[in-house]
């Protein structure tokens, strides 16, 4: 089912004038082979090592050549929806491994707390992180009616922001330098993914030794880990190359040994403790110097728990919690099925909501009511009704749609948002990010690994 033509069209009015700079933008595109230029851009990307994996694979980063834009009196407040959310996540973070006063006052359940995956009992020995979160990625989408609504939180490993980065040099390459005319620099990001990882130190350290810590190439992000290492000019490290000497933890750097303060953990394991209690491997070489208060990890280990998908519907309530202020950016609304009164609604309307596994990512395991196969609805409710601690259920939001490459010519396809938030003393928005792209017509899940697409997204000034 293509639903397209119900969607918010980030370009085109509905009378079928383009909006704003648009016209500019589209016009010098039709004097472009994209076709060509779309294929010119995988060529150019897989040669400057910016590839992404899924399952196992690497491929080339799916750049689309039209990039979107968003003005800056649309960005402004977006930008300080994401930084006061990313505030409230990082209070929660902090909170859960603490006095627990928003499971105390009723705000959320110590239910939905205690049966997240991503909960980690053992973090509360720890002493409390400087920082729990220095970067969030937030899955943002935009709705038939025009307004930004967050579709998910992700603060426990996201990536892309170095992709951005990327795709504004390729596509610099190649369109007209006039179209980028008052475009505001995504560049500030690293600079305040620095801020963020100096302001994570434990409290004496003023001057930081940093390092990235990676899987190595067989990370989907390896790209990313090795860029920022070289942008910031700090070491990338893998586990083999940290050890421990008298409570401080070392990285081998080529021939020497140096001390860390800061690990800015990449790796796919991200949990200090597996489903037994036992550390993991990433939890085993980290926690001596962790537990010293000679090491901090960010995004810090725990910080998991805001990931949770039945997690988020409590977001907004958090940020009136800890802020006192109503929130600047809502969620999708999201329902727990563990609620007998909300699971009889769920089940009722199943065909209508969005299905999701409470932990999974990716898009996988994702049922869209009005898109999936019938027997695929009724497996989903099956599963729902049996474990409905395992899942939560959204509204379908509409994703907006975008001109979008397709053989030689442009169609609409729908697109979500992944900004960028960085924390340490405050957390600031860098403007921009990646928009995500369904390539395949009327597809609403847009992940890389459900062969999801990107586009540089420009905010203007």
């Amino acid at each position: 089912m293509d639903l397209t033509s119900d969607a918010f069209d980030e370009a085109v009015e509905p009378g079928g004038a383009p909006r704003s700079r648009y016209g500019e933008l589209l016009g010098a595109l039709a004097r472009l082979d994209v076709a060509s230029l779309r294929e010119a851009l995988a060529e150019e990307a897989t040669a400057a090592g910016a590839t992404f994996g899924t399952d196992g694979e690497d491929e080339h980063f799916r750049l689309d050549p039209v990039p979107r834009l968003i003005e800056w009196e649309e960005w402004a407040p977006l930008g300080a929806g994401l930084a006061q959310r990313a505030t409230a996540l990082d209070r929660f973070i902090a909170d859960v491994y603490g006095e627990r006063e928003i499971v105390a006052a009723g705000v959320v359940p110590a239910r939905a707390v205690e049966t997240c995956d991503h909960h980690e009992p053992r973090v509360a020995q720890l002493p409390p992180a400087p920082v729990r979160v220095a970067v969030a990625g937030l899955d943002v989408v935009r709705g038939p009616d025009g307004r930004f609504r967050v579709l998910e939180d992700n603060v426990r490993t996201p990536s892309g922001f170095a992709y951005v980065l990327a795709a504004r040099e390729l596509l610099d390459r190649h369109l007209p330098p006039w179209l980028a005319d008052g475009r505001v620099s995504f560049a500030p990001a690293i600079d305040l993914l620095a801020r963020s990882l100096r302001a994570a130190a434990p409290d004496d350290v003023d001057d930081p030794s940093i390092a990235v810590l990676t899987d190595g190439r067989g990370n989907s992000a390896w790209y990313e880990h090795d860029r920022v290492a070289r942008m910031l000019e700090i070491p990338l490290v893998e586990l083999d190359d940290l050890s421990v000497r008298r409570g401080r933890l070392m990285a081998r750097n080529g021939n020497t040994h140096v001390p860390v303060d800061v690990v800015y953990r990449r790796t796919d394991e991200d949990r200090l403790t597996n489903a037994d209690g036992e550390l993991t491997d990433v939890g085993a070489a980290l926690i001596e110097p962790l537990s010293n208060g000679t090491l901090s990890c960010v995004n810090a280990f725990g910080a998991g728990i805001a990931d949770d998908k039945l997690i988020h519907a409590y977001v907004e309530d958090m940020v009136r919690f800890y802020l006192g202020e109503e929130p600047l950016l809502p969620s999708v609304p999201t329902y727990d099925p563990c609620d007998e009164d909300r699971r009889e609604e769920i089940l009722d309307r199943i065909d209508e909501l969005v299905v999701k596994p409470r932990s999974g990512f990716g898009g996988r395991g994702v049922v869209v009511g009005p898109h999936a196969e019938p027997g695929d609805v009724r497996s989903a409710a099956r599963a729902l009704a049996e474990r409905p601690e395992d899942f939560v259920a959204q509204e379908l939001v509409m994703l907006s749609t975008h001109p979008t490459s397709v053989d030689d010519r442009l169609e609409p396809r729908h697109v979500d948002l992944r900004p960028f938030a960085f924390g340490g003393d405050r957390f600031e928005a860098a403007p921009g990010g990646v928009t995500r792209v369904a390539l395949d017509r009327g597809a609403l899940v847009v992940n890389a690994s459900q062969r999801g697409g990107a586009k540089d997204t420009w905010v203007m000034a």
